[in-house]
C-alpha cells in the first residue's frame, strides 16, 4: 500500500517506519513541525532539532523520502487554545486526546492523508475491522498501551489508520531497534504533553496566564494556610508541588471567582467518598452507548482501570459509578470506556 508514516524521531515511530518497508509498502514519512515559536523564545529549547536529526538518519538507513509538513498554525488554534481556555475555566485539560484527534489524524488527514491509503503512527495500539466497521483495541503491551490518548477518533479515522508496532512489547521494539542498528536505539522515551518537549507545564501555564496572589484556605475548616500564585497552576487531586508543611495536603475544590485553592488532609477519609460522577461530550467510536453497562474505565494514561457502570441520562449525559475511590477526578478530564479489549470511546467529566 501506498502509506504515509509519521515519525518523531524516536524508536516506536522508528521501528514501525521499518517495519512498513521490510513489508514491501510504498512509505513516505513525515515530522510534523506543531512546537510553539513563541512559547520556545520564552521558556526554553525544544528538541526538534535532535528530533529531526534522528528521523532523517532512520529514513535515509531505509531510503524513504521525509517531508517536514508546518502545522504551528493550526496546533495553536486547535490545540493550544483549548488547554489554554480549559486551564481558565478551572478544568484539567487533556492535550493530548485533542493532539491525535485535530492535528495528527485531522489537520494532516485533511491536507496529506488522502493521497496515501493508509496513515502510520508508532502508537501502541491495535485497528480490527468487522462488517465496515473499525474498532479501537488495546495494545500487545498493557504498560505502553495509547489507546486512551486515541479514544477521541472516529470510524473515518480509524478506517485510515495503522499502527504497525501495536501487536509488540516495548521490549521487542527495543530489540528491533538494536538489530537494526538505528541510530536512536538508545533514545529515550519522550514524556510528558504533546506539544511542550522539554518545556515545563507550569512555566508554559505562567507564560500565557502569569501570576496573581491567592490563598489556600482549609476545605474543612475555613482556615488560611498560606498563598498561592494563582488556581490555575493547581487541578483537584494533586498531591505534589504546593510546597507546604505540615501535609500530605490534597486540591480538594477551586473558587476561580476568587482565587481560592481549597485543600484539605483528609482527602481519603471514609466520609469523602469519590466514586461517581457525570460525564459529557462523549465520543463513541463503533456507536452510541445507550443502555446501563458494567464496564472498565481509565481515568487516565497507564495500566489502571476501574471496573464501573455506565448509566444512559440523556443523549448529552452519563453518570459512571467505579467499583473503587480515585482522588483524581477532576472536571475537564478525560474517561475512556472499554469492554474487555475494546476502547469504547470516551467522555468528559462534569462533575
Amino acid at each position: 500500500m501506498k502509506i504515509a508514516a509519521l515519525v518523531s524521531g524516536g524508536v516506536d515511530s522508528s521501528v514501525a517506519l521499518a517495519l512498513l518497508k521490510k513489508q514491501g509498502h510504498d512509505v513516505t514519512a513525515f515530522y510534523l513541525k506543531i512546537w510553539l515559536e513563541e512559547e520556545l523564545q520564552y521558556l526554553g529549547n525544544c528538541p526538534w532539532e535532535e528530533d529531526i536529526r534522528y528521523a532523517t538518519e532512520v529514513c535515509d538507513k531505509f531510503e524513504i523520502p521525509l517531508q517536514i509538513v508546518n502545522f504551528q498554525k493550526e496546533y495553536h488554534e486547535k490545540v493550544v487554545s483549548y488547554v489554554i481556555s480549559e486551564v481558565k475555566a478551572g478544568r484539567t485539560p487533556s492535550p493530548d486526546l485533542f493532539c491525535n484527534q485535530r492535528i495528527k489524524f485531522g489537520a494532516f488527514l485533511d491536507k496529506v492523508g488522502n493521497d496515501f491509503e493508509k496513515i502510520a503512527t508508532g502508537h501502541y495500539a491495535n485497528i480490527k475491522e468487522h462488517n465496515g466497521q473499525f474498532f479501537l483495541l488495546k495494545a500487545m503491551d498493557s504498560f505502553k498501551d495509547q489507546t486512551y490518548f486515541l479514544s477521541h477518533l472516529d470510524q473515518a479515522q480509524l478506517s485510515k489508520l495503522v499502527f504497525p508496532i501495536g501487536g509488540l512489547l516495548k521490549s521487542e521494539v527495543r530489540d528491533l531497534a538494536c538489530e537494526l542498528d538505528l541510530s536512536n536505539k538508545n533514545r529515550k522515551d519522550s514524556q510528558g504533553i504533546c506539544f511542550l518537549g522539554k518545556i515545563r507545564y507550569s512555566d508554559f501555564i505562567k507564560h500565557h496566564l502569569g501570576e496573581k496572589q491567592g490563598d489556600f484556605i482549609e476545605f474543612d475548616t475555613g482556615k488560611k494556610i498560606a498563598c498561592h500564585n494563582g488556581f490555575w497552576f493547581y487541578t483537584v487531586g494533586q498531591r505534589k508541588g504546593m510546597g507546604l508543611s505540615g501535609g500530605p495536603w490534597y486540591v480538594v475544590d477551586k473558587d476561580i471567582q476568587k482565587n481560592i485553592v481549597y485543600i484539605s488532609k483528609t482527602y481519603f477519609a471514609s466520609d469523602k467518598k469519590r466514586d461517581k460522577f457525570k460525564i459529557h461530550k462523549c465520543n463513541w467510536i463503533s456507536g452510541i452507548v445507550s443502555e446501563k453497562r458494567e464496564l472498565e474505565v481509565k481515568l487516565r494514561h497507564g495500566e489502571s482501570f476501574y471496573k464501573c457502570v455506565l448509566e444512559y441520562l440523556s443523549s448529552e449525559e452519563y453518570s459512571v459509578k467505579i467499583d473503587g475511590q480515585d482522588q483524581g477526578i477532576a472536571p475537564g478530564q478525560f474517561a475512556v470506556f472499554y469492554d474487555n479489549d475494546v476502547c469504547l470511546g470516551c467522555g468528559v467529566i462534569k462533575n
